[in-house]
């Protein structure tokens, strides 16, 4: 959970041409982030666990940043530097008090989203992601834009190698924490190799201040229609994975079905949580689903367990000093994981839609929304003549892509004519 918190503030940062490293100027604005990322989501986990009156479902759910929201933010940053997260914190705000909303009808929308349809959306996340991983694997983006010699090298590639060899290695040759931990130290694995071949710069982690408040509007915020819009269509998708993370935790840890209580009190702590961290420069936040298997194999059901969690999350994000070591993580090194991640995204994809019935209506209805999504993700310069908003909404291929699939859902018959003999 700690790697997945804050592996998006850095692909944002990334994406909005932060440099890496303690010696750019961008440094302590990734810092900031990160240190916001898991802060709040601290904070959203003990909305949930607590409860504040009838938000929070009061079950073990862990809220962490999401990386559904990546191919949307990624688009509204790219190249445009810290004033960018203006506009992507406008979008965060909205879309949290829009999921709140949610809320109140969660349960009488779910018929628009069976597996079908959220089983492609979260390919599609996942498909958006994986050239993300491949760029930070072979050196990062600004190496790649800047032309340099080492992008792809066989340095670059062993460090990524290592990372993903070992947490191989730890997922299914050992078990308990080894294993449930595998991505995480696999990651340190890399670290090390890449600190003993010296890409590891600890400069300015000394001048990290001890401890450091969150700061509302750190930076800025703006509101736009593009923002705005993506924001609020992901937040429609992360809601209903939440009703499914939730039943899965009942279920599973307690062999009962989910209220409509704890549905309800779920989603709008997803919301609220996201919304106050947009104020504040973070990220917004979702139940994370990897907890609902934990939760299975353990049958540990405590939701004090979890609280416990979230508070030393809250406390790593009060001291910029965790920040600034996770931010000397070396590019490389954070592309041999989330290679593994987003891989698993979009493999979680594949399994929800396994349990699909594949007749004629569905195969069409996901052959059109897969060829005209990720054609769009594959060739952005097909969309050069629209508005910059629409063209920012559409270049994931994400928005198009579950828009088809809903609509197309709803409307087609459930069977298809057979052509006469």
């Amino acid at each position: 959970m700690f790697i997945s918190n804050v592996t998006p503030a850095i692909i944002v940062c990334g994406a909005a041409g932060f440099g890496f490293g303690s010696s750019s100027p961008d440094f302590p604005n990734m810092i900031y982030m990160i240190q916001m990322s898991m802060f709040f989501a601290g904070i959203a986990t003990l909305i949930q666990t607590i409860g504040i009156g009838p938000i929070g479902a009061k079950l073990p759910i862990v809220q962490g940043t999401s990386f559904a929201f990546v191919p949307i933010m990624v688009p509204l940053v790219a190249g445009k530097g810290v004033d960018a997260i203006a506009i992507l914190m406008g979008g965060v705000i909205i879309g949290g008090l829009f999921h709140t909303i949610l809320g109140f009808f969660i349960g009488r929308i779910r018929f628009a989203l069976p597996p079908l349809v959220t089983g492609l959306i979260i390919l599609m996340i996942g498909l958006a992601l994986i050239r993300v991983g491949i760029q930070y694997a072979a050196g990062g983006v600004p190496a790649k834009m800047q032309g340099l010699a080492e992008y792809g090298s066989l340095q670059n590639w062993s460090i990524a190698g290592v990372v993903i060899v070992v947490t191989l290695l730890l997922k299914f040759f050992t078990r308990g924490m080894l294993s449930v931990a595998a991505v995480l130290i696999g990651i340190i694995a890399g670290y090390i190799v890449a600190y003993f071949n010296g890409m590891v710069n600890f400069g300015n982690v000394g001048n990290a201040a001890a401890i450091a408040l969150p700061n509302p509007f750190h930076f800025g915020v703006e509101f736009t229609a593009a923002a705005i819009i993506g924001f609020c269509a992901m937040s429609f998708v992360s809601a209903v994975e939440t009703v499914g993370d939730v039943s899965g935790i009942t279920k599973g840890g307690a062999n009962r079905e989910a209220t409509d209580k704890e549905i309800e009190g779920a989603t709008y702590a997803d919301g609220l949580g996201s919304a106050v961290a947009g104020v504040f420069g973070g990220l917004p936040n979702t139940s994370f689903s990897q907890n609902v298997g934990l939760i299975a194999m353990t049958g540990v059901m405590s939701r004090h367990v979890v609280t416990i969690g979230a508070i030393l999350l809250v406390i790593a994000g009060l001291i910029p000093k965790v920040g600034a070591i996770i931010a000397t993580i070396p590019i490389e090194v954070l592309g041999g994981g989330v290679i593994v991640m987003f891989g698993m995204v979009s493999a979680a994809g594949v399994s929800m839609l396994s349990t699909v019935t594949w007749n004629k209506r569905n195969l069409i209805i996901f052959a059109i929304a897969l060829s005209v999504g990720l054609g769009l993700q594959l060739e952005p310069d097909a969309l050069q003549h629209m508005s910059g908003t629409a063209q920012v909404l559409m270049v994931s291929g994400l928005l198009p892509a579950a828009v088809i699939a809903i609509v197309l859902n709803l409307i087609l018959p459930e069977t298809i004519a057979e052509a006469a003999e």
